[in-house]
């Protein structure tokens, strides 16, 4: 794939300048892509046109607004200042229109489309089975397609690829919307039979027994983890995991520790024992969403339904 030509000069002749009310929508949402996605092709690809139509486009928009928009800094697409400006307001625009659009009646029943959400495991598990029951029961023609966000949902949510994000994360920005939905703390998972199941573990003893530790696959570190090295300490840990998923197989018949959310614990059931940490480190799983869904109807039932899944667990 390659890259548009950019303009040298910081500016673009006059005498090339079309008509400013020539812009469409549908031309500033390619614009909104290419800034968000930091690249003609990725933002090609995720509008489901070719690469040929997205430079069509922009070079469409330097010349009504008399700006390169993008050039090349480094080996990368960098917007120009003019460009951040023009992306912030057409932003607003588009997600006012969307929400104009919108019917203003919202029938479950009869609703038909796809609903894209980011999240990870721990949503996975504690907050999406009960709301696929509610869909089923009340929106059967409504579809969810689940991301995984690890590090990227408010990136996400920015490119258009997600709708709504759920997650132990903080997005400090006016741009969006936001719903507590539950406060969690960790606990300590082992074997069933396990001598340290079976005492109340203080600092020393859990940072010295062999550990099972969930990275989650990325580069983000659970808060409890945090906590240990602002102390100076680490834990023994003995092998990694990207995932809870298998985690009671792999504690099965070892001496083994983990450390896992109290609702991850309470869901595997009778094939691990649970045992206060003496790192609980609270934190918020909360609900994230733009403008561009925030006066849709359909999506404010599906917010409430996904507060009243995690009601249910509270």
């Amino acid at each position: 794939m390659y890259e548009i030509e950019f303009f040298d000069r910081g500016d673009v002749a006059q005498s090339t300048r079309s008509d400013p009310l020539s812009v469409d929508f549908a031309a500033l949402q390619t614009l909104r892509m290419v800034h968000s996605q930091g690249s003609f092709s990725r933002a090609a690809e995720t509008l489901g046109v070719n690469q040929s139509t997205v430079s069509y486009t922009i070079e469409r928009l330097r010349q009504a607004f008399s700006d390169p928009l993008f050039v090349r800094q480094g080996g990368k697409v960098v917007a120009t200042d003019r460009c951040l400006e023009i992306v912030a307001m057409a932003s607003r625009m588009l997600d006012d229109f969307a929400a104009m659009t919108q019917p203003r009646d919202f029938d479950p029943s009869q609703a038909r489309s796809a609903v894209t959400l980011s999240c990870n495991y721990y949503e996975r598990v504690i907050l999406i089975p009960g709301l696929m029951r509610i869909l089923r029961a009340q929106a059967p023609g409504l579809s969810l397609n689940l991301l995984a966000s690890s590090v990227r949902g408010k990136d996400q949510l920015d490119r258009g690829e997600s709708d709504l994000l759920i997650g132990p994360v903080e997005i400090d920005d006016g741009n969006y919307y936001t719903r507590r939905l539950l406060t969690e703390r960790y606990v300590c998972v082992t074997a069933p039979g396990n001598p340290l199941a079976q005492q109340d573990l203080d600092v020393e003893t859990y940072l010295a027994a062999p550990h099972a530790v969930v990275t989650y696959g990325g580069s983000w570190q659970s808060r409890y983890l945090l906590e240990i090295q602002s102390l100076g300490r680490r834990l023994n840990t003995v092998v990694e995991l990207p995932s809870p998923a298998a985690l009671p197989e792999i504690l099965r018949g070892t001496d083994l520790v983990s450390t896992v959310p109290e609702r991850v614990a309470r869901a595997f059931g009778d094939t691990v024992e649970t045992t206060a940490c003496p790192f609980p480190a609270p934190f918020d799983v909360d609900l994230y969403w733009n403008a561009r869904v925030h006066h849709s109807p359909m999506f404010r039932w599906l917010r409430d339904q996904l507060v009243t899944v995690a009601t249910a667990k509270a």
